[in-house]
């Protein structure tokens, strides 16, 4: 627990393998001295020993950027690390959501490139604050397409973190004083309405609401169960 001038700030961190092995996940929270905190959830793209190590030195250079310059900086400088292929042309890529919380501040600053989310909780709503960069959603968005065609299109990101740029990161701000950061191994396998009654159960305890929340996670048709990661953000006011 961190206490930051008037306002206590408690997280939570929780992942979980999905059946393809090999976590290709990561989650960072990082403070600063003077308690300011970043956090960032990070889904590599694809599965493999490659992406599940550079998974988490992503999710910790976007936290801690997150934190002392803000998310779109936490964003962009894990999308150096990736930006080039490299020599051997197997360079990770991943898609990723940051955020920072000041102290005494009053909004959170959000920034995320790919299907990545930032929901807010402000004690009866659970609130969606990102935007999927997918073709799925672009479809909805922009076309008059059937919806099992757009829900075929969900999976293929339109942006990831190689190819994150001021342009094309998304940016929002958020008032409410829970949020979660997460995988879709989390908001796409598990029921908006599940997910809701878990929030409302477990808002005061952070650990317990990012636990339960991987742990609902369930498989699809077919078997198959994505990495499921969640960072869960507190902010309580305090009384003097």
């Amino acid at each position: 627990m961190t206490t930051v001038s008037d306002r206590t700030i408690t997280t939570g961190i929780a992942t979980r393998e999905g059946t393809a092995l090999d976590n290709a996940d990561a989650a960072k929270v990082y403070v600063l001295a003077d308690g300011t905190v970043g956090a960032a959830v990070v889904d590599g793209v694809g599965h493999g020993p490659h992406t599940s190590a550079t998974a988490p030195l992503l999710a910790e250079v976007a936290a801690r950027l997150a934190a002392r310059r803000g998310p779109l900086a936490g964003i962009l400088g894990a999308a150096e690390l990736v930006a080039d292929e490299g020599a051997d042309g197997e360079e990770a890529d991943a898609v990723a959501v940051a955020v920072i919380l000041r102290p005494g501040g009053r909004q959170a600053r959000a920034a995320w490139v790919g299907d990545c989310r930032a929901y807010g909780w402000d004690g009866t709503r659970l609130e969606l604050f990102t935007t999927d960069q997918t073709m799925g959603q672009w479809a909805r968005i922009h076309g008059d397409v059937p919806i099992e065609v757009a829900a075929h299109h969900d999976s293929w990101v339109r942006v990831s973190l190689s190819q994150a740029t001021v342009a094309t990161v998304g940016e929002v701000g958020i008032d409410d004083r829970l949020l979660l950061l997460t995988s879709d191994g989390v908001h796409d396998q598990i029921e908006p309405d599940v997910m809701k009654n878990l929030v409302r159960e477990h808002a005061d305890r952070p650990q317990a609401l990012a636990d339960a929340l991987v742990a609902a996670a369930q498989a699809d048709e077919e078997g198959y169960r994505d990495d499921a990661t969640v960072v869960v953000i507190r902010t309580l006011k305090v009384t003097p």
